[in-house]
């Protein structure tokens, strides 16, 4: 309970007290101002419970809010951890692909050093066939 609903709710008990002793004494002036203290006093109720629940909407924003930040920060560390594992797996492919590269370049160059006449054969061969599809056509 805040200020404004201590002193609407005060105000309207004054209010309905005048009315009563106004009723009670026959001064219709004294009821008019206890009528009127009542109105006074409920707006002043009413006005207090709102600006209570905006206060609990504002501190139900903020919570959402600072709930927000903490799963987006969860959600980028766990997108960085993702991103570095992929970036780990990506090199370990490279290294593995590099490595399988060396290793047929080098079989393919002592295969082409152990059987010389077959490796110009076959490169021959390889010339002939580029030169004849990149001809032009008559």
């Amino acid at each position: 309970m805040n200020g404004d609903q201590f002193r609407g709710a005060s105000r309207h008990l004054k209010g309905r007290a005048q009315t009563v002793v106004g009723g009670l004494t026959g001064d219709p002036a004294r009821q008019v101002r206890g009528a009127v203290n009542q109105v006074a006093g409920g707006a002043q109720y009413a006005y207090g419970r709102a600006r209570d629940r905006a206060q609990d909407l504002v501190d139900d924003g903020r919570h959402l809010a600072h709930e927000v930040r903490d799963h987006a920060g969860h959600w980028i560390e766990e997108g960085r951890d993702r991103a570095d594992h992929l970036i780990d797996e990506g090199r370990a492919l490279t290294r593995h692909a590099r490595k399988r590269g060396s290793t047929y370049g080098r079989r393919a160059v002592r295969y082409a050093d152990d059987n010389r006449a077959s490796a110009l054969l076959g490169l021959a061969a390889v010339a002939f066939a580029v030169g004849w599809f990149a001809r032009p056509r008559r």
